[in-house]
């Protein structure tokens, strides 16, 4: 027992060496929330903010505003045109005199309607609980600590939570404004997707959304695959669709996802859904499907973007056509020096604070998120926030035991750059 409680002390000393006075108040005020996060939470997944629900984004945004307001922001919502179908952004600014211009990203939308909070011990369900209303919640705390201790007057933070993250309002130009112009009033962004381990992310893959849509000849049922009708358009998809499961997984850091399908004699498919008409009995007419595409860099993006033109239009079944289209999307993240500088600092942090080593994420294993808009040209680091498993399902989940440690590594960094 003596032995334990010698090692103790030296593992207490050896942290309150690594921190300064102005740490330890921090990581103290942390220590002091730890019940407040789990009921923060589940404050923010109660309100239902899925992207299409314009209503609920707003509402999600009066939370996060009612808590910046009361850390010293300056906070407001931004609407976005009706045309681009998108509700808008939290914009919030803390003017100070001090250190680096930090601007802080989070998302108020979610994939699937919210409003399902439920827990389990320390595991948390509900829609948004990992991406990332976990990863808001991680961020509103690390600046309450800051606060709280007295360190925040002087920092120049900047917060944007946009309203369409999991599925930006078009055009992009628009839609991504707001968030440009705060990070023209910044030094460098830290993201608040889920932290996967102790990683930190200073790449991020791109994506881009597409559309694909096959034309056949209908006609009675019978008469398919004769030189009179041809294959019809299902077959014609098949075979394209066969192609890019076999050529583009050769493409090291791509995924291809080919997410709704709608074929038939008619079809019609949205972003978000779609219908078919037709019988059995007859040959269908048209099909169409809508899917992604994620790439580790631009160069990558032209050669996946030429490898699936070359699918479609090369050795169309008979009396088929098929026409390919792409959207606006995002961007990869390419990694920098000063992103990893970044890392380093992120790194000391966490040995600090006796929380181990943390290293850089695989991009080839992470999405697109909207740190993209703004690194380059800011030095940036995204994973920051609470993580999860199932996102972007029904069965989205997180561990609550994981927020402490994430919390005090983001205001202790957060400290140190605002110096």
């Amino acid at each position: 027992m003596r032995l334990l409680l010698t090692s103790s002390f030296f593992i207490l000393t050896s942290l309150a060496f690594a921190l300064s006075p102005d740490e330890q108040k921090i990581i103290a005020r942390v220590d002091a929330h730890r019940e407040d996060f789990a009921r923060d939470l589940q404050e923010a997944v109660m309100v239902d903010s899925a992207t299409e629900n314009l209503a609920g984004v707003r509402k999600m945004a009066e939370v996060f505003n009612r808590q910046l307001t009361a850390l010293g922001f300056e906070s407001r919502f931004v609407e976005l045109p009706a045309s681009t179908g998108r509700s808008g952004h939290l914009v919030a600014e803390h003017r100070g005199t001090k250190g680096k211009r930090v601007l802080l990203l989070g998302h108020l939308d979610t994939v699937y309607p919210g409003g399902n909070y439920r827990r389990e011990g320390d595991i948390a369900h509900g829609s948004g609980v990992g991406d990332m209303k976990g990863g808001d919640v991680v961020m509103i705390h690390a600046l309450r600590a800051l606060h709280e201790a007295g360190v925040l007057a002087d920092a120049q933070i900047n917060v944007v939570m946009s309203g369409d993250e999991e599925a930006p309002g078009s055009p992009l130009e628009v839609a991504r404004r707001d968030l440009i112009a705060a990070a023209g009033r910044s030094d460098l962004a830290l993201a608040f997707e889920s932290a996967i381990g102790h990683t930190g992310t200073v790449a991020r893959r791109g994506s881009i959304s597409w559309l694909l849509e096959t034309q056949g000849t209908t006609a009675h049922s019978s008469g398919i695959f004769s030189a009179a009708v041809g294959a019809g358009s299902v077959y014609e998809m098949a075979r394209i669709l066969s192609g890019f499961y076999t050529e583009l997984r050769k493409l090291d850091g791509v995924t291809l996802n080919s997410a709704m399908v709608a074929g038939g004699a008619d079809g019609e498919l949205t972003r978000t859904g779609g219908k078919v008409a037709g019988k059995t009995n007859i040959i269908p007419q048209r099909t169409l499907v809508r899917g992604d595409l994620r790439f580790v860099s631009a160069a990558q993006l032209g050669e996946a973007q030429a490898a699936m033109q070359a699918i479609v239009t090369m050795g169309n079944l008979p009396r088929t056509s098929a026409v390919l289209k792409f959207d606006q999307g995002y961007a990869a993240m390419p990694p920098s020096p000063e992103n990893y500088a970044l890392l380093a600092q992120l790194d000391q942090v966490s040995r600090d604070l006796g929380f181990g080593e943390m290293t850089a994420f695989d991009p080839r294993a992470r999405g697109a998120g909207d740190i993209s808009f703004v690194s380059p040209p800011l030095p940036a680091l995204d994973g920051l926030g609470l993580g999860g498993n199932g996102e972007h399902t029904l069965n989205e989940s997180t561990d609550l035991s994981t927020a402490p440690e994430l919390v005090k590594r983001t205001a202790v960094l957060l400290y140190r750059l605002t110096r």
